[in-house]
């Protein structure tokens, strides 16, 4: 047999070989899905309080600042559109850099309806009160606390008045509803019912514009 007829014969071995493994059935693994958590925040305009409930479980509760009566904060059923660290804050043609002077603090998380979200302030003392110009205002500590534990499209709850959930979370009775109220939605100011787009951001100084 001649050197080539010797190289082709062992070449047409080896294929037959190939052949024969790569027909051999291949054992795999199913890579188990991470269940996503289900996250609610829910603020009591009412009680002045926020809480955060994941999977049914209250992690934490918060005191927090909400509108004054004159520039409510908005209720109903909304999401977290935006998630930014120290923030650069615009608004009516003014623009304030990161910093202790600025009104919406070191974190903002915006909601899906414009000019509105959970922030920090550079007024401490508001905290607890009905003080805001519609936004959700949290203490520094707390605030980037709870950034951390929340995503872009949490949903998120403001409730005028007390009811059952609020009583069960925050504690105190259920305000009584009359036959066929209906609890008003606010939208206050700064594009009345406009919503915007879900998209996360989270490099630091990304300017906002909110109500504060």
């Amino acid at each position: 047999m001649s050197k080539w007829a010797m190289v082709a014969s062992m070449a047409a071995v080896l294929g037959v070989q190939a052949m024969g493994q790569q027909a051999a059935p291949v054992q795999t693994t199913p890579v188990q899905a991470t269940p996503v958590a289900k996250r609610v925040i829910v603020v009591s305009l009412e009680d002045k309080k926020l809480a955060l409930v994941e999977d049914g479980q209250v992690k934490k509760v918060y005191t927090v600042a909400v509108g004054k009566p004159s520039t409510p904060s908005p209720t109903g059923q909304f999401t977290i559109a935006r998630r930014v660290k120290n923030p650069t804050y615009s608004h009516d043609g003014k623009t304030v850099l990161p910093g202790p002077g600025n009104p919406v603090g070191t974190r903002w998380m915006g909601l899906n309806i414009k000019g509105y979200g959970i922030h920090g302030t550079n007024e401490p003392k508001s905290i607890g009160k009905a003080a805001s110009h519609g936004c959700i205002r949290m203490a520094k500590k707390d605030l980037e606390e709870m950034y951390e534990m929340v995503s872009v499209g949490d949903s998120v709850e403001l409730v005028g008045e007390r009811n059952e959930e609020t009583a069960q979370l925050f504690g105190g009775e259920q305000k009584p509803v009359v036959a066929g109220e209906q609890e008003p939605m606010v939208i206050a100011s700064l594009g009345s019912a406009a919503t915007t787009t879900t998209t996360e951001a989270t490099a630091e100084g990304v300017a906002v514009t909110g109500n504060w």
